[in-house]
């Protein structure tokens, strides 16, 4: 099934590159997230494992973390913009919640759960956005142990 970006899709991937970058200032991982319903903001959230110690905070669960309890309805509505290619857990949260559609800025440097999520009946929109390419080519190249232990890699 292919699938298109919608209007505003941009601006929100914008915001999810903003979080990351303000992630990595922060002497994390530059991954950052939005979780938006109908085009509008709902919460941000950026890779925090490094700043919190956290197994768990990546950037969609912080997102997640920062939207708070919501009720079922409004996730039923929800797009979460990703600037990364959503692993496993990442992927496991969004189907949890029924979010019915993703957008992802890039899945050239990690391909995570998409053809899951697809199988699942989620939307998934792949921007392949230069910004978020950059953002991750040159982590990985500065910290590669860093970035092995965020994904569960020995390395």
């Amino acid at each position: 099934m292919l699938t298109m970006a919608q209007p505003g899709d941009d601006e929100l991937l914008s915001a999810a590159v903003e979080a990351a970058r303000r992630g990595r200032a922060e002497g994390g991982i530059p991954i950052g997230a939005v979780l938006a319903v109908d085009g509008r903001v709902l919460a941000t959230g950026w890779n925090k494992r490094v700043q919190l110690g956290s197994a768990i905070r990546h950037g969609e669960t912080d997102c997640l973390e920062n939207a708070g309890r919501l009720p079922a309805s409004v996730y039923a509505r929800a797009t979460m913009v990703t600037t990364l290619s959503p692993c496993d857990m990442c992927t496991g949260a969004i189907l949890l919640y029924r979010i019915p559609r993703v957008v992802i800025g890039e899945n050239r440097t990690f391909l995570g759960g998409e053809d899951l999520l697809r199988s699942r009946g989620v939307e998934v929109v792949v921007l392949d956005d230069d910004r978020c390419t950059g953002l991750m080519r040159d982590f990985i190249a500065e910290q590669p142990s860093l970035w092995n232990e965020d994904i569960g890699v020995e390395g």
